[in-house]
């Protein structure tokens, strides 16, 4: 198995000071199965790229860095994708909010044949406010009610492992991304999850959730109430595009 690990990074001075970076290269410089370590920055205007380029680099072999302009988390997992010479692709956010040695569990799962295997947070919500669980749970409910996915029961974990062939023919398939993204030419994140793994289960592939640890980490780089919003929204395009056959072109 041939991984490529990607970390999509954007104004992230501070995780990396805590020493994240250095627990992703230690798990990995020595694992045969990771052939690299892609490290996507969305636009940093802090040091993040500065630190990577003079600490990280040089230190781990396997670490690359893929500088984009400003155009969201998405857009940044979707360049990792899309250079990844991996087999499989795991994406991970860098905060290691989930620990990284979690990937095991994902990795475990695909060589049982499962082209999406993604992390769910549900039994190990630690530290996060109570307004977010609540929201989480209306998500949930408008979510199975529009466009089902019942099975599923974390979509936005971002902790994932897709297999690459299968990710790149969802990416190619995406409408309400793209479309979003064409409109409004900047940061573009809400939905993608959901709109990449409702494309998923309609092409057939096999997906499995994972229960993995999960720890709260605030970020300044999410605005739950606004991207929630955002998502519904994303939600009711998902329902209308499948419903005129958009998906099927």
């Amino acid at each position: 198995m041939k991984i490529s690990l990607i970390i999509p990074c954007y104004n992230e001075e501070l995780n990396i000071q805590k020493g994240v970076l250095d627990k992703i290269g230690n798990f990995t410089k020595d694992d045969r199965r990771f052939i690299e370590v892609i490290i996507v920055d969305d636009g940093s205007n802090d040091s993040s790229k500065k630190i990577i380029k003079e600490k990280y680099l040089p230190q781990f072999k396997k670490f690359k860095l893929i500088e984009n302009s400003h155009q969201g988390k998405a857009f940044a997992v979707i360049t990792g994708i899309k250079i990844a010479q991996g087999d499989y692709v795991i994406f991970s956010d860098i905060d290691l909010a989930t620990p990284i040695e979690e990937v095991e569990k994902l990795i475990k799962n695909a060589s049982y044949g499962y082209q999406i295997v993604i992390g769910s947070r549900n039994s190990q919500r630690k530290g996060a406010p109570f307004l977010r669980k609540l929201m989480a749970v209306g998500f949930i409910f408008i979510r199975n009610f529009l466009i089902g996915l019942q099975k599923i029961k974390d979509t936005q974990c971002g902790f994932k492992l897709f297999e690459k062939k299968a990710a790149l023919k969802i990416i190619n398939k995406l409408r309400v991304f793209h479309n979003k993204r064409k409109a409004q030419g900047s940061s573009v994140s809400a939905g993608f999850d959901l709109e990449f793994l409702f494309l998923a289960n309609k092409l057939n592939y096999k997906i499995k959730e994972v229960p993995i640890i999960w720890h709260h980490v605030e970020t300044k780089n999410v605005n739950f109430l606004k991207d929630s919003l955002e998502t519904i929204k994303d939600i009711l395009k998902i329902k209308y595009f499948d419903l005129t056959g958009k998906y099927n072109q």
